[in-house]
């Protein structure tokens, strides 16, 4: 066999295998979410986002923070306690799959009825399978959307939690996109600028 020549089968190939001092894992997981994970797999870091959006960095250091496990009264003042707990990394607390949650920030009041106000961060995880009831970030004919996804006897459509907006329904020719669910919303009550 000439040495320019690579064997069909077995043997060492260029670009075959996994990088080098990359662990890897073998996992199980349901066929339906085998189209998803491919995706998931074949976006780099940054890449594949809703405009505006960007990627966790889970390659810095985690940022601990003092936790004080006393509850604090919304109602009647309680004594204080002075001791604290704990420290608590936010991102090891809220994000449950870092490789597929980015941040987003909201525009617009058409979510003020569930919390999601102008301006504020949303946490978003591609990871979990939408359904409705659960607030979903969406592209609708490549324009992309806050909005909580509902069940209607002719499919899905995305409802504002506004009664100042419309429900969009989809009709037989629009393409939706679902670019993940929100899973949580940050904003901020001390006054901006």
């Amino acid at each position: 066999m000439p040495s320019d020549h690579l064997p069909a089968r077995g043997g060492r190939r260029p670009g075959a295998g996994r990088p080098a001092k990359e662990p890897t894992r073998v996992i199980r997981l349901p066929e339906r979410l085998l189209p998803l994970v491919t995706q998931l797999a074949a976006i780099g870091p940054g890449q594949g986002l809703p405009p505006g959006a960007w990627a966790l960095d889970n390659h810095g250091q985690p940022l601990a923070l003092p936790f004080f496990a006393t509850p604090v009264r919304a109602g009647f003042p309680s004594p204080a306690d002075d001791h604290q707990e704990d420290r608590l990394d936010l991102n090891h607390h809220l994000v449950r799959h870092p490789e597929a949650t980015y941040y987003l920030r909201a525009k617009g009041d058409s979510m003020t009825g569930a919390g999601i106000h102008d301006g504020d961060l949303l946490m978003v995880d591609r990871a979990i399978e939408a359904a409705p009831g659960m607030i979903v970030v969406a592209a609708v004919d490549n324009e992309f959307t806050v909005k909580l996804l509902e069940s209607t006897p002719n499919g899905l459509c995305l409802a504002p939690a506004n009664p100042d907006y419309p429900k969009i329904v989809l009709k037989d020719a629009q393409e939706l996109t679902l670019w993940g669910v929100v899973i949580h919303v940050i904003h901020p009550v001390f006054p901006r600028g």
